[in-house]
């Protein structure tokens, strides 16, 4: 039995403490914010925030949650007050297929998080795990900057 915070919420689940993050997150749990991607912790996809920061959900034993703040992209902004990330993204149209969106939220929020006055060179960097196929990471970069200047 684990015994997480999931998005502000109190859950306990039946899983051997082995079992990948992003399996609790999307099979127990109903949040299909984190998508499996490589499965090796390679293209950012499964990202999710651990007591604030970025981590691979799908190399990440739900054991080691035990304790702390897991984040979800359900669990980052509302329908009804999305986070500034959220909100910059669907200005700058940053989606294309939306597969990678999620994990380039949760990825960009962790750096905006970590450092408010980011540049792009740190933009750039910081989001070089997250792997977008269809090519909009430029609008992705504009998306955190906007959000970073407005402070979110």
């Amino acid at each position: 039995m684990a015994k997480l915070t999931v998005n502000g919420r109190g859950v306990e689940v039946d899983v051997d403490p082995a079992t990948p993050l992003i399996y609790v997150l999307r099979n127990d749990l109903a949040l299909n914010g984190p998508k499996l991607g490589c499965g090796r912790a390679q293209c950012g996809a499964c990202t999710v925030h651990l007591d604030g920061e970025a981590i691979r959900s799908c190399q990440f034993p739900v054991g080691e949650a035990e304790g702390r703040r897991v984040t979800t992209l359900e669990g980052l902004g509302t329908p009804e007050r999305p986070h500034p990330l959220q909100e910059a993204f669907l200005a700058e149209q940053a989606a294309q297929c939306g597969y990678c969106t999620s994990g380039m939220i949760m990825q960009g929020a962790a750096l905006i998080q970590a450092r408010p006055g980011i540049t792009e060179a740190e933009v750039l960097a910081g989001m070089e795990g997250n792997l977008c196929r269809c090519g909009t990471q430029p609008r992705v970069v504009r998306a955190v900057l906007s959000a970073a200047r407005k402070g979110a």
